[in-house]
């Protein structure tokens, strides 16, 4: 597994010993068994940032702590630059570019997510979590998921939704697409 998600999981592993919770108390927190939360502190599964936003919002801490470990600093304002913020890959399909890494306390995490094609037959990924969140495509085209229904994406097209309903994507075309996503 990647060398990012074996920090992320190091990086849950840590807020549960520093809070002294169970396993079995994380893992309700996002949903999920004791079996499968401590899969992902082990560093070997992919870890969702549906997930990370979870445990963000149950344990009220920033979500790009979780996943690049960085505690933000910045309350009046944050830039990031053209290809500057930091990013994870978690899977050699997705990859996730924080927009505001450096912002304390934020209301919403926006994000820029470049997801790569994968087999026709491949299966898409579902999550859920807590909240909204809102997806613009920047470029390429993409199969939205959602609650059973299936939406084309195009450029310039966008989606608003609960994102507490079932929810995925996946890359249309055998071209990348990129999209932002704002998770409120």
């Amino acid at each position: 597994m990647n060398e990012q998600i074996k920090q992320i999981a190091e990086r849950l592993a840590g807020l549960r010993d520093a809070l002294d919770i169970s396993p079995e108390e994380m893992a309700k927190a996002c949903s999920l068994t004791a079996e499968e939360y401590l899969k992902l502190e082990s560093g070997t599964v992919d870890i969702s940032v549906s997930v990370l936003h979870q445990i963000s919002q149950a344990y009220s801490i920033e979500l790009t702590t979780l996943m690049f470990g960085d505690e933000p600093k910045m309350s009046s304002y944050f830039v990031t630059r053209k290809g500057k913020g930091i990013a994870v890959e978690r899977t050699k399909a997705y990859r996730y570019q924080s927009l505001a890494a450096g912002f304390t306390q934020r209301k919403a995490d926006p994000f820029l997510v470049t997801v790569h094609p994968k087999p026709e037959e491949e299966s898409i990924y579902l999550n859920a979590h807590s909240g909204q969140e809102f997806n613009l495509v920047l470029s390429g085209r993409m199969l939205f998921h959602i609650n059973g229904k299936d939406l084309i994406l195009e450029t310039g097209d966008s989606v608003y939704f609960n994102s507490e309903l079932p929810h995925g994507m996946k890359a249309l075309d055998n071209e990348k697409v990129r999209f932002l996503a704002i998770i409120l």
